[in-house]
């Protein structure tokens, strides 16, 4: 009997907590404040997009595939869009020295296939365009 009287109680203590935690109002929404979405359109960008860690650091060649440089940053607009591609060159070993140059992103072939190429571009040429200053 006692098991009966406890099984009994159970539904109507569940029943009230409900009740309780249905009447708690919810804090109104802050204006100005959305919360954050990703859509799916968005999400098909990313998949076909270029990880900047997979870019930044990958050896920049010629079609005649002579190492020309290295992809040392990359610059992107207040549109989203990624306008030039920061290549440093004539640096000894690819680690010290050398010069930034920005180069336009549509001009390179291969990015995101771990193959990067600037074609008809030469180291000479290169050097020859004038050092990459960033704003501060």
């Amino acid at each position: 009997m006692k098991v009966r009287m406890h099984v009994a109680r159970y539904p109507i203590i569940v029943l009230i907590l409900a009740a309780l935690l249905a009447a708690t109002p919810t804090p109104p929404p802050v204006a100005g404040v959305a919360p954050l979405t990703v859509t799916v359109a968005e999400m098909h960008l990313v998949a076909l997009g270029y990880r900047a860690t997979k870019i930044i650091g990958s050896s920049v060649t010629n079609d005649k595939n002579q190492n020309i440089g290295k992809v040392v940053d990359f610059v992107v607009t207040p549109t989203d869009y990624v306008s030039f591609i920061i290549v440093n060159v004539g640096a000894f070993l690819g680690i010290i020295g050398g010069k930034n140059v920005a180069v336009p992103a549509k001009r390179f072939k291969g990015l995101g296939t771990g193959k990067i190429v600037l074609p008809g571009a030469t180291k000479q040429a290169l050097q020859a365009l004038p050092p990459f200053i960033p704003a501060q």
